[in-house]
């Protein structure tokens, strides 16, 4: 997870309360150590007795050592090994002279003390009452601290950019060059206010980013924020919201005040359909958190001061649940559409990521991004990041061909997985299945060219056959979509001609559910049926609770005929991959003999093997 920035001057509340609770912890240690010390280092408590008794008691032989500290004798008697007596004596004068016969004992004398001791003692005493002190001061100061979080509670939580050095401009972003010229317009508000002032134009307020994951729309916001070098506050739609009631609208004011006083800048809500959904189709009524969070951004971002320079920026992929008060002008007055890049910019996108990467110049992008139909921004970042792993992995010295083409199929389709042990009987049924899509999709004139085919397991596959459209497709035809569908019933129907329908396995069992799914969004989206044609009905992807409540816009009756339609289109596709296959088994099985022998054929080799496989009429639309 990225660290949040932070402003200059600023420390982190979080390092500050971990670096309180270590130094307490630490003090806790040294306080124990100096008790335990204090204890082994006391001396044990010694029975005093009268000099005329010690010196007695020496003369009759009762005592092994006494040990001289100025003017007291610690003594210890004979079957003991420590000093358990001690008497005083004059200092001034020796132990023989006292009457000590000193023949009869062991005698040594303490040094003399040179005041060290009282220094020992004296931090013995005071030591300990400073650490306490220490010990209050770090437990109140962390109080202290929560007592502040809990009060900050209700502030926002944006981050706040623009101080970098190495600040995004739109040159840093590859593609997407109709989003950066809407955006430029926004660059030209926060740069030049009296200009557009001077006209009687109003600045606008909101700009909504739509688009689908992936495709560089939090990168295009701070490349806005960058290009005219205004702070830049960023949030996400899911921040605002909490469990308590109220914390969400608080907020967004304080966001919207910080941002005020921060003028001219930008405000950046990313995922804003987490807390801008349609108002009314939650169970809370209009006083849940969400909602109440959603009124306060409303009015927000409609009661902006004039000459106040703040522009609001939202990024969603949802743009058909957000409540229409957000959509309406006044509030996100522009719309940016940022869709997948072109085989243009993915060349360009694949460039930027390349840049700072060593790369043979063998490396053919312009192939490569042909090749990555449909991907976004962040799949191809995904595949040159994949790229260097693999050439690392592999000990290159650069990024070869080889590499660039494995990252691409891992990203792609998923990791190969050799280790998965097949027996001959599932490599065979494998590959008459792979063979039956294969054959299918080459044969039908308007289905997807055949990139590849493996029978090597990848992601949860058994194998792959693998399609990629020849050019960049903005519309698809109701004959495409009739191909594609039998192409994907291809597999199933092999198995079931050459083994049996008794024989049949679960190879199909991602295909099955792609298949139906692409013949509902025939009739239900695109309106291509045949009783149904030119009908579209709506169906509601919004939370459960949604799909509840409402009710669908059409009878039981119409359901029933979608579902006839949805049959119709599967069964039409299953007889025409049927009729596809029967007519060129012999070539079935030579791809399927290609591919018990190599398990993965390549583009070329799947048109060398099926060259002379025909059309056959009854495989004709009408």
């Amino acid at each position: 997870m990225d660290k949040k920035p932070l402003r200059p001057g600023r420390k982190s509340s979080k390092g500050n309360n971990r670096g309180m609770k270590n130094a307490g912890f630490v003090a806790l240690l040294i306080l124990f150590g100096l008790i335990v010390l204090a204890a082994v280092n006391q001396p044990s408590s010694l029975k005093t007795i009268s000099a005329s008794q010690a010196i007695a008691d020496t003369n009759a032989g009762k005592y092994s050592k006494i040990v001289v500290n100025n003017n007291e004798l610690d003594i210890t008697p004979k079957g003991q090994d420590r000093a358990t007596l001690k008497t005083y004596v004059d200092a001034n004068s020796s132990l023989k002279e006292q009457g000590f016969n000193t023949s009869k004992v062991s005698v040594s004398y303490k040094p003399a003390n040179n005041g060290s001791s009282t220094w020992i003692s004296l931090a013995e005493s005071i030591v300990p009452v400073l650490l306490i002190a220490g010990i209050l001061y770090f437990m109140l100061r962390s109080a202290q601290g929560q007592g502040n979080q809990a009060l900050s509670f209700g502030k926002s939580r944006a981050r706040l950019y623009g101080n970098e050095k190495d600040k995004i401009t739109f040159k840093d972003i590859a593609g997407s060059a109709e989003a950066k010229q809407d955006l430029e317009e926004v660059v030209e508000f926060l740069k030049f206010p009296k200009k557009f002032a001077g006209m009687g134009a109003k600045i606008p307020k909101g700009v909504l980013l739509v688009g689908p994951p992936g495709t560089g729309k939090t990168m295009l916001a701070r490349a806005a924020a960058g290009e005219a070098n205004v702070p830049f506050f960023s949030i996400s739609g899911s921040e605002f919201v909490e469990m308590f009631v109220g914390v969400g609208a608080s907020r967004v004011r304080d966001l919207f005040a910080k941002a005020k006083k921060n003028a001219p800048c930008i405000i950046f809500v990313d995922e804003i359909d987490a807390v801008g959904r349609r108002r009314g189709s939650g169970m809370g009524g209009g006083h849940d958190e969400r909602e109440q969070t959603l009124n306060q951004i409303l009015v927000e971002m409609d009661g902006f001061e004039q000459g106040q320079n703040v522009i609001v920026l939202a990024a969603t992929n949802r743009v058909d649940v957000l409540d229409p008060a957000l959509l309406r002008p006044g509030r996100f007055d522009r719309r940016v559409n940022i869709g997948l890049p072109d085989r243009k910019d993915r060349e360009a996108i694949l460039k930027v990521h390349f840049k700072e990467k060593p790369m043979s110049k063998k490396v053919d992008l312009d192939a490569l991004s042909a090749k990555a139909a449909g991907s976004a921004g962040a799949d191809l970042a995904n595949i040159a990041n994949e790229s260097a792993i693999i050439a690392a992995r592999n000990s290159h010295n650069e990024i070869t061909e080889h590499d660039v083409t494995e990252a691409f199929e891992r990203v792609a389709i998923g990791p190969e997985r050799k280790s998965k042990v097949m027996t001959e009987k599932d490599k065979e049924v494998t590959a008459y299945h792979e063979a039956g899509h294969a054959l299918v999709g080459h044969v039908l004139p308007d289905a997807d060219p055949v990139h590849k085919v493996t029978i090597i397991p990848r992601g949860q596959a058994g194998g792959v056959t693998w399609s990629i459209p020849p050019e960049d497709r903005m519309f698809t035809s109701l004959v495409q979509f009739k191909d594609a569908l039998a192409r994907a019933l291809g597999g199933r129907v092999a198995e079931e001609i050459v083994l049996g329908y008794d024989r049949i396995t679960t190879g199909a069992g991602s295909d099955l559910p792609a298949a139906a799914d692409m013949a509902r969004d025939m009739i239900v989206n695109q309106g291509m049926g045949r009783k149904l044609r030119n009908q579209v009905f709506h169906t509601d992807d919004g939370m459960m609770i949604d799909k509840l409540v409402h009710e669908r816009d059409y009878s039981d009756e119409t359901a029933k005929l979608i579902d006839d339609e949805v049959e119709s289109l599967i069964n039409e596709a299953g007889v025409r991959a049927r009729t596809v296959i029967k007519a060129n088994m012999s070539y079935l099985e030579k791809l399927k003999d290609k591919l018990l022998e190599k398990e993965t054929v390549n583009a070329e080799e799947v048109a060398e093997v099926l060259k002379g496989a025909k059309m056959p009429a009854a495989a004709t639309l009408n």
